[in-house]
């Protein structure tokens, strides 16, 4: 049957299971916008800015597990998606971007709205495609879906001209099984064993064991696996950001995250380890800090589908390369069961020691906040987060039980990131509880998607915490830079409780520590669009921080 290459796209897109797009119509798409008028498959969300788009894309990825979609125009339409792409890369989220372009014969002519946003986007893609014959436009999405999931997930862009979108072409349907398949291992079958039995090996003569999970962990779904692990070699776990929600936050093994702004207990441990596993972790410069002092004392088993993290940023005695998920069920049945008493008392004397940062005097605090969040919730929500203090609050006193239920920009560290990301969480999981917890610099920036909220009618809580700041660099300049606040002082610039109300959405203010549980609950319970704006002090801190370039035990707290 004969279709136009819009109607193909969509068909294309039905094959691989995508019933959710997010983007925002113009000139260079008007065909595929045509053709989503009469769909039933698919169901378009309209957001308020290409870039709010592409993180809800993103933030329905992360939280469904699925690919997430992005169609918008050429020129600006195009470039606005640029920072979301590059947040999708960065942390290892699959999307596909489709993108409007001008007609073939207009190409290179500087024509109105054109941009090469194939050479734009080629660091920050795995690959990216211009579509320049309409019978090659079926094989190039389909490619595209399997090349977004397929090893290390992440965004592909697909640039079509507007006359391909117009041109007829036959259109063969197909089941592609390939665009859902994951490459499971990654080494010939001896190789694997080799280094299989070798980990093993070392795990089993381990006597100061520490698992360190990361965003691979929650990407493969091996939360059962790493439990097992635990239990089995009877060792604590630690993560990093990404990984956060791979193993519960409420079990006895885990220790919180590592690094830069880790628990203490991690980062002792990490130290004093004489064996490290690393699974789905990438030794980022916030985990490691200074190289040379990082687990000095332990051999290093690092296990990843992308081998390209292998020695980049620290030497390890063994890589394996494959699918976290399916190399820990065969160490697993390898590995023998295991005692650490001497090393598990020290881990829980360390936990002991960690000072509490919650002052009773404190009027209103971040930690109180999150401790009441999770005793409303019990954990059964999904969190997104912007970026800055309110990140790393939400990461530190939260405790996450499932993983995809902690939704924030990692590697990027994306300012408006987390409003965008909510709407696809929401989107994605209906029925399910949705909160963003925001810094008022970072929801300044994408608030403009509160039009997408109201206009949705979602059940997202937008929690924001307004220290009237730009908290995490106004507290580094504290720190680091003798007070000298540059730049990071907002004032009362915003009248949020105001700014809801112009879209329609209720909002509620918290003054202090005694309003938290009554407010969040009200909240909570409307289910509806919500602002909650919480006054907190701008002398709150983030601790623990290690310094920049300092041994992780170079704690202050």
């Amino acid at each position: 049957m004969k279709l136009k290459g819009a109607e193909v796209l969509l068909k294309c897109m039905s094959e691989q299971g995508v019933d959710t797009v997010f983007g925002y119509p113009g000139g260079t798409v008007l065909p595929i916008y045509d053709a989503l008028y009469n769909s039933k498959d698919i169901n378009h969300i309209m957001t308020a800015h290409e870039q709010g788009a592409t993180h809800a894309a993103d933030g329905y990825a992360r939280s469904t597990g699925k690919t997430g979609v992005v169609i918008v125009t050429s020129g600006p339409g195009a470039t606005n998606t640029v920072t979301g792409i590059a947040t999708a890369y960065r942390d290892s989220v699959p999307i596909v971007v489709f993108t409007g372009q001008v007609s073939l014969k207009l190409l290179g002519k500087d024509s109105f709205q054109e941009v090469d946003i194939r050479d734009i986007t080629s660091s920050i893609t795995k690959k990216n495609y211009m579509v320049e014959d309409v019978k090659n436009l079926a094989g190039i999405v389909r490619e595209a879906f399997r090349v977004a999931v397929s090893g290390r997930p992440g965004p592909v862009v697909v640039d079509i001209p507007k006359d391909i979108q117009e041109s007829e072409v036959e259109y063969k349907p197909e089941v592609d099984d390939l665009a859902v398949s994951k490459n499971k291992i990654g080494l010939n079958q001896r190789e694997f064993k080799d280094k299989l039995d070798e980990a093993v090996d070392m795990i089993d003569n381990s006597e100061r064991p520490v698992i360190y999970s990361g965003g691979g962990a929650v990407i493969s779904g091996a939360q059962r696996e790493l439990m097992e692990l635990v239990k089995k070699i009877d060792s604590p776990i630690t993560c990093s950001l990404m990984g956060i929600g791979a193993f519960p936050g409420n079990n006895k093994s885990y220790m919180g995250m590592v690094g830069m702004h880790g628990n203490p207990c991690s980062n002792y441990a990490v130290n004093n380890c004489d064996l490290l596993i690393a699974i789905g972790a990438r030794f980022s410069d916030r985990v490691i800090s200074k190289v040379e002092d990082f687990a000095p004392k332990a051999k290093i088993i690092h296990i990843d589908i992308d081998s390209r993290e292998f020695g980049k940023n620290i030497s390890e005695d063994i890589s394996i390369k494959g699918d976290v998920r399916e190399v820990l069920k065969r160490i697993n049945k390898k590995v023998k069961n295991a005692s650490h008493e001497k090393w598990m008392h020290r881990i829980k004397q360390w936990k002991s020691e960690e000072k509490d940062p919650f002052e009773k005097n404190c009027r209103l605090s971040p930690k109180y906040i999150m401790n009441c969040l999770y005793k409303i919730t019990k954990g059964d929500c999904i969190i997104t987060t912007e970026v800055g203090q309110n990140q790393i609050w939400t990461a530190q006193y939260f405790k996450f039980l499932k993983s995809r239920t902690f939704i924030s920009s990692g590697g990027l560290g994306t300012m408006g990131y987390g409003l965008g990301a909510s709407i696809g969480a929401s989107i994605g999981n209906p029925g399910k509880r949705v909160i963003n917890v925001a810094g008022d610099g970072s929801f300044k920036m994408n608030s403009v998607e509160l039009a997408t909220v109201a206009k949705y009618k979602l059940p997202i809580v937008q929690l924001l915490l307004n220290n009237h700041a730009l908290g995490m660099v106004y507290q580094w300049q504290d720190m680091f830079y003798n007070k000298r606040f540059s730049s990071t002082e907002l004032g009362q610039d915003v009248n949020f409780m105001e700014l809801g109300k112009a879209y329609g959405i209720e909002a509620f203010k918290i003054e202090s520590n005694d309003q938290v549980e009554e407010v969040l609950v009200k909240a909570l319970n409307l289910n509806k669009p919500v602002i909650v704006e919480c006054n907190i002090n701008r002398q709150e801190r983030v601790h623990p921080i290690v310094p920049p370039g300092a041994a992780i035990t170079e704690i202050i707290a």
